[in-house]
């Protein structure tokens, strides 16, 4: 029975691409318990433990390279459901006190839930209103983790197997979860995977581009410059001229974009810098052979050019009926590769929130989650 049989429209919204109503939308909790307990008592724990397993995982610090506790702690919770339903588990070692966390039921999970469990600096603990629910990875991407452990539970529930939840360290530095978990294909033949894209599919995602410039100079005291050769000076000029370069722009993915993240040099103000450096980074949207020629004629040979990172631009899957966006963010995709299947990305919360001290994810947003994913899993059980 889907939620459109039993659900009026005034908790609901119409999402067409399966023809009923999405999950419910809740901007009261306790109203929304009065209202419910009658008609569905047994569903209201389902509902209310998205947000309690969103604040549990939120309150153990996973900053990258500290991820031991939460895997730990996802590992007990999904021992417990995969022998509940039959499954098996297993932790997938990076290095010392730190794994991914794999869960499968089937033979072979034909579709794969996957995010990452370790978050950005600082940690801060939960909290939570009427409307969202707030804390470091609240949104990046904790809630993400319980709306898929929540989605995978009703489809275990409802006789539901072939699929797998896979949750990996290090996204935030330099995906070495997934890259582990790339050597080791399990069969899957799509993998979700999730990032804040406010539950609407992801068509794509940009790529990244990143690059340390190093200028040499020659020191002298700053009352004689010209016994000396400013290295802030040639990085500055450098800089100027790359800022004016034309960026590509595509159809799907928008316009690359430049930043300027850091600028660092010099001695001291009285002395003449023999050394500077900055950090470009580059959102890719195509190929980057033109842009990375473009650098280089840019500075011209005045600074020192090294590539540091280069992901690139993707195209990732559609499902019809579904809303969509892109996103200019990086993601783990590229580090699995085609091993864990075709990708797919979507997520509750917005990416606008994440990394800053007012990260939070929508509740309501939550519950759609673990509807939409449920769905999405289905529909690709199809496509077998």
């Amino acid at each position: 029975m889907g939620w459109g049989t039993w659900l009026t429209p005034v908790h609901c919204h119409p999402f067409p691409w399966w023809g009923g109503w999405s999950a419910i939308g809740i901007e009261d909790t306790p109203a929304l318990a009065s209202r419910l307990f009658l008609s569905v008592p047994l569903r209201l724990a389902d509902f209310m433990n998205v947000f309690e397993l969103t604040r549990a995982l939120v309150d153990i610090e996973s900053i990258t390279g500290n991820e031991e506790k939460v895997g730990l702690y996802l590992f007990d919770y999904l021992s417990e459901l995969t022998s509940r339903y039959g499954g098996r588990i297993e932790r997938m070692e990076v290095e010392p006190h730190r794994f991914n966390v794999f869960a499968q039921w089937g033979e072979r999970p034909a579709v794969t839930l996957s995010t990452h469990i370790d978050t950005v600096p600082p940690f801060f603990p939960s909290r939570e209103d009427h409307e969202f629910i707030w804390g470091r990875a609240a949104c990046d991407t904790k809630g993400i983790i319980a709306s898929m452990i929540k989605a995978v539970e009703r489809l275990l529930a409802d006789g539901g197997s072939n699929l797998g939840l896979l949750f990996v360290v290090g996204e935030e530095r330099n995906s070495a979860g997934a890259f582990r978990a790339a050597k080791e294909s399990r069969g899957s033949r799509f993998i979700i995977n999730g990032e804040p894209t406010e539950n609407k599919l992801a068509l794509g995602s940009k790529g990244a581009l990143r690059y340390e410039l190093v200028a040499s100079g020659k020191m002298a005291h700053s009352a004689y410059p010209e016994l000396g050769e400013s290295a802030i000076e040639k990085l500055l000029d450098a800089l100027a001229d790359l800022r004016g370069i034309k960026l590509p722009v595509d159809p799907t993915l928008g316009a690359s974009t430049m930043n300027i993240g850091t600028i660092s040099g010099g001695r001291a103000p009285n002395i003449i810098p023999d050394q500077a450096r900055a950090e470009i980074f580059i959102r890719l949207v195509g190929d980057s052979t033109a842009t990375k020629r473009a650098m280089l004629d840019a500075v011209r040979g005045r600074v020192a050019v090294n590539e540091v990172l280069e992901i690139p631009a993707l195209r990732l899957g559609a499902l019809d009926g579904m809303e969509t966006t892109v996103v200019a963010y990086t993601t783990d995709i590229p580090a699995f590769g085609t091993s864990w299947g075709q990708p797919f990305l979507l997520g509750p919360g917005t990416i606008h929130v994440a990394h800053t001290l007012e990260e939070r994810v929508p509740k309501r947003q939550l519950l759609d989650a673990v509807e939409i994913y449920q769905r999405m899993v289905q529909e690709l059980w199809k496509r077998e």
